[in-house]
């Protein structure tokens, strides 16, 4: 681009203006902004490598260089960060994050301390605040682990709880339960 005019200030700072209206300026420390010809358009590059642009509708584009990682503030307060092994987090404006690993499983993280997982092959953990957690797989089978027990469903309607002292009950859908103890014996069968 021609330069339309160029200033050098006694700090060691050069401003250009170039013919298509847009500002370059330069710092001693090797850092340097350009402003568009718009004058809503703003790239710094700073002397280590990091970007930040700010766009006409403000959204706020930062990359830092040694991370190799891009966080975008949006006008409405939504954040992005992209990390360079592919993991993606959202920050939304109400304080919910939203986290997408390499892998795809993707993560919530609720303002209510409420947790949910979202893994690539559609099972499904939520973990809630006071530390039980539920599971849903993809084969129709749920859990759920709360302090006192394990319990799995079956999509048969079997049900079977371990409780956390060992002992073993299996509800089946014929009505038939069956109880072990801790060890594994049978204490309890009533076969119908």
């Amino acid at each position: 681009e021609e330069i339309e005019r160029e200033t050098a200030y006694p700090d060691g700072k050069v401003e250009k203006v170039l013919k298509n209206g847009c500002h370059l300026v330069f710092f001693p420390n090797g850092t340097w902004k350009k402003v568009g010809s718009d004058g809503k358009t703003v790239t710094i590059t700073f002397f280590n490598g990091d970007v930040k642009q700010i766009m006409p509708d403000q959204t706020v584009i930062y990359y830092y260089a040694d991370a190799k990682t891009t966080h975008t503030t949006y006008s409405d307060g939504l954040e992005v960060l992209q990390f360079s092994n592919g993991q993606l987090e959202k920050h939304y404006p109400d304080g919910k994050k939203e986290i997408t690993f390499p892998d795809q499983t993707i993560k919530n993280l609720f303002t209510d301390g409420q947790e949910e997982s979202i893994f690539p092959d559609g099972t499904i953990v939520r973990v809630q605040r006071d530390g039980s957690k539920s599971i849903e797989f993809n084969n129709g089978q749920r859990e759920l682990h709360t302090s006192q027990f394990k319990r799995r469903e079956y999509p048969d309607g079997t049900v079977k709880t371990v409780y956390m002292n060992g002992q073993q009950e299996t509800k089946y859908v014929s009505g038939r339960v069956r109880v072990k103890d801790k060890d594994g014996n049978v204490i309890v069968d009533t076969k119908v």
